[in-house]
């Protein structure tokens, strides 16, 4: 049976897109009335209360998709693995729940630790799992069932803590996120096409809905944020990437001539594509373990909070981010495509220049005005004071009243 078509892929991630646009302002208010809202402190960069249950409308976008998906006859294969995709949905309450209850009251690390290895552990005995990990350049290892549960459960750790670390500025998670499913949606057709990858593989699917939840959460996340995803949304997020790559880069045991320079296996494609978010928790991890503090504890000294401190303002130290996913993504794709290592060139000139960018942060100057960074980000923030005002004054009665 021939693998689905683009336009079902694009249909389902349409559904996952329109029930969490729909769902995200319904979710928003019901954040406001439940009292997860993440209050201004020194650990955020945020000024006004904002809710933060936005995973949840998420959530309602991955169930929807799926269940769009399971009516489709493009998807017959795909999800005459029950247990699978039902283990997929299983796992995705499981680390949304985890993630909520943190941002309702705060919870140890150990325990979202914890909440992560649980789900990750009801993909391993549900079947989603690596199974196979190539070395570049050197043999495929087969895993055993040990070393497969143990893998992929440090997979979904390490996906979903790096997608929760980077979202500390408004669509940053959210916009990287969607850059990099649709760079592996890309990437799984491209193996689809290639019989890398069989017509029952669910990574490209996982990968569609993923960037569908994306899309449709960021209209009311990007800055100045109406809601946040919370730690229930970007846990979410991290465990379907970590599902779509595992499912597209843990299973296939053959060599395929597109993923070109030093990477001959799918596995190392998102590490290469989520190269923002994974460099910036290492850089977090051995910052941390070198002043000897606790590795969970939060600081400021994120990328995002770097280019903040650079003198770049919100909008645009996302947008950098952004154009940073975009560019590995480009690296990843071109070649994949082409056969050809060919864009090495270009895409160097295009990251040189995104260096200088970011380094230098130039000024854009028109004709007769020049724009004032500052003064910008202040007419940012009066668009939403009234909002903020009836938000704050809301938060106010409820602790009162609690």
């Amino acid at each position: 049976m021939p693998t689905p078509s683009l336009s079902a892929y694009l249909l389902v991630a349409a559904a996952a897109a329109l029930v969490t646009f729909v769902a995200t302002p319904v979710v928003r208010r019901l954040s406001v009335r439940c009292g997860a809202i993440a209050a201004p402190d020194e650990r955020h960069v945020h000024t006004e209360p904002t809710p933060v249950g936005g995973g949840a409308a998420m959530l309602l976008g991955v169930i929807a998709a799926f269940f769009v998906a399971a009516v489709m006859d493009d998807f017959n294969e795909i999800m005459s693995a029950r247990s699978e995709v039902f283990g997929v949905l299983l796992a995705a309450i499981v680390i949304w729940s985890v993630g909520f209850v943190d941002d309702v009251r705060e919870i140890s690390a150990p325990a979202k630790v914890a909440g992560m290895v649980l789900a990750g552990g009801i993909l391993s005995l549900t079947g989603v799992s690596i199974l196979v990990f190539r070395v570049p350049f050197f043999d495929l290892l087969f895993l055993s069932a040990d070393w497969s549960a143990l893998v992929t459960v440090l997979w979904v750790v390490v996906m979903a803590t790096a997608v929760n670390l980077m979202d500390g500025l408004d669509g940053l998670a959210g916009g990287t996120v969607a850059i990099a499913s649709a760079t592996f949606l890309a990437y799984a057709l491209r193996l689809g096409d290639a019989l890398v990858i069989g017509a029952n593989n669910p990574g490209a699917l996982w990968a569609c809905i993923t960037l569908g939840v994306c899309v449709g959460f960021l209209p009311q996340n990007i800055y100045p944020a109406k809601i946040f995803m919370g730690d229930g949304g970007s846990l979410l997020l991290g465990l379907l990437m970590a599902v779509a790559t595992m499912s597209v880069g843990g299973r296939t045991t053959q060599e395929f001539s597109g993923q070109a320079f030093f990477f001959f296996a799918p596995i190392f494609i998102p590490l290469v594509i989520l190269g923002v978010p994974i460099l910036d928790t290492l850089f977090a991890i051995v910052r941390r373990a070198a002043r000897r503090g606790a590795l969970h504890k939060a600081d400021k000294e994120h990328l995002h909070h770097r280019l903040l401190s650079l003198g770049h303002g919100h909008a645009r130290a996302v947008f950098i981010l952004w154009m940073w996913t975009a560019l590995l993504s480009v690296f990843v794709l071109y070649p994949t495509y082409t056969g050809s290592g060919d864009a090495i060139v270009p895409i160097g000139i295009a990251a040189f220049a995104l260096a200088l960018y970011t380094a230098l942060r130039p000024r854009w100057k028109s004709a007769n005005v020049e724009v004032d960074e500052a003064e910008l980000e202040k007419l940012r923030a009066v668009r939403s004071n009234r909002a903020s005002a009836r938000l704050a004054k809301r938060y106010r009665q409820r602790k009162l009243s609690g």
